[in-house]
């Protein structure tokens, strides 16, 4: 995007990048539903006849973490970022955890999550101290042994914290349990569980439950929502869970939106910057989709985004500020029509609030345009 410099982004492009390190790939569905036509990939050509509608979105919001970027999607733009601690979180906080968890922590410092249990781990286990750790997202993440603090304990010590992070302005608290030992190394466990702070104002989900339109979540979206608007909940550990949970609670949906988070592709190889594990996990959910669209009905919609970019290829750690790529698909759709560059993700809010003969949406709906195409 343009503003990509002011934070602390130089031309990043995170699909465009992995296919140039990782490439060429071979996506032979998602080239179908025209990929390439949004940004030029190596191995992925621009289709002159693609099965969806394509186009790019922009983030209005001052922030590129993932609480902005969904809110955004369901038409709440963020206008002050969340805070960010980037030299470790200031006494006040720490005092208040120390009451909370009844023992002061371990770390306080930024750091890679599975660095530090690796470095703080053997003297957790000794201690019995939480390892409390940041990093250039808005979080306050607790890990802690599953044999030395209980998973239930965790997550209650997080939703303590959360309560006093909202006025810190902190955008989530993450318990991140871990196991193992010092000889054959720690690894953090599936039981990762995100607190959000509640969005600010009614987003597209609460609209849609007002109106007895059955929300389901699947991954981390119901954690980045609080729950709220959300009718069913689906934890899952990996894209394929994710996956395989859209596909099974779609055929149970009779009326309404079902709205999934794909975690393998920020958490394991953006973040970690695997651009050979982004390619992989790519073809995965390029083969998925081609079983996938055979089973969607003529009156189901399906809008494939991203909430940030999350480049492997640039320094550190940290998502990037750019465009996220949009395709559209619908059976109903005989030749995909060209989007543009939205200037919000809120337009998918717009579009779905639209799509179910509602309003209240900031942004500007799509689904005309798919019509027309």
């Amino acid at each position: 995007m343009p503003d990509a410099v002011d934070f602390g982004d130089a031309g990043p492009n995170t699909l465009k990048h992995v296919a140039d390190v990782a490439g060429p790939l071979k996506l032979p569905m998602l080239e179908q539903m025209g990929l390439g036509n949004i940004v030029p990939l190596s191995g992925v050509p621009a289709c002159a006849t693609p099965l969806a509608a394509w186009g790019r979105m922009a983030e209005r919001s001052a922030a590129k973490d993932s609480t902005t970027g969904h809110w955004e999607m369901a038409g709440v733009v963020m206008q002050e970022p969340f805070r960010v601690y980037a030299d470790g979180f200031p006494p006040e906080i720490i005092h208040s955890f120390t009451r909370i968890a009844g023992i002061e922590p371990l770390g306080n410092i930024p750091a890679s999550g599975t660095e530090i249990i690796q470095h703080l781990g053997p003297e957790h286990m000794c201690s019995g101290r939480p390892i409390v750790y940041t990093s250039t997202d808005s979080v306050f993440q607790i890990a802690a042994h599953e044999d030395v603090i209980p998973v239930a304990r965790l997550y209650d010590i997080c939703a303590e914290m959360r309560d006093v992070l909202d006025l810190y302005r902190v955008g989530r608290v993450i318990a991140r349990p871990f196991a193992g030992n010092e000889q054959h190394g720690y690894v953090r466990t599936t039981r990762r569980r995100d607190f959000s702070m509640p969005p600010p104002q009614p987003t597209m989900l609460d609209m849609l439950q007002e109106h007895n339109i059955e929300v389901g979540a699947v991954g981390k979206i119901s954690d980045i929502f609080c729950g709220r608007g959300i009718d069913l909940r689906v934890s899952t550990a990996s894209n394929a869970e994710g996956m395989k949970a859209t596909q099974e609670h779609l055929q149970q949906m009779e009326r309404g939106l079902l709205f999934t988070n794909l975690i393998d592709f920020d958490m394991m190889y953006g973040h970690r910057r695997d651009s050979v594990g982004f390619a992989g996990a790519l073809q995965e959910l390029d083969i998925w989709l081609g079983e996938f669209l055979s089973q969607l009905r003529d009156s189901d919609l399906l809008i494939i985004t991203a909430d940030h970019g999350c480049d492997p290829t640039m320094p550190g750690t940290d998502h990037t500020r750019e465009y996220v790529p949009l395709l559209v698909y619908t059976p109903r759709i005989q030749e995909g029509a060209d989007l543009g560059a939205r200037t919000s993700f809120a337009d998918i809010s717009a579009t779905i609030l639209q799509n179910f003969a509602l309003r209240g949406s900031i942004g500007v709906s799509f689904l005309q345009q798919l019509s027309a195409g």
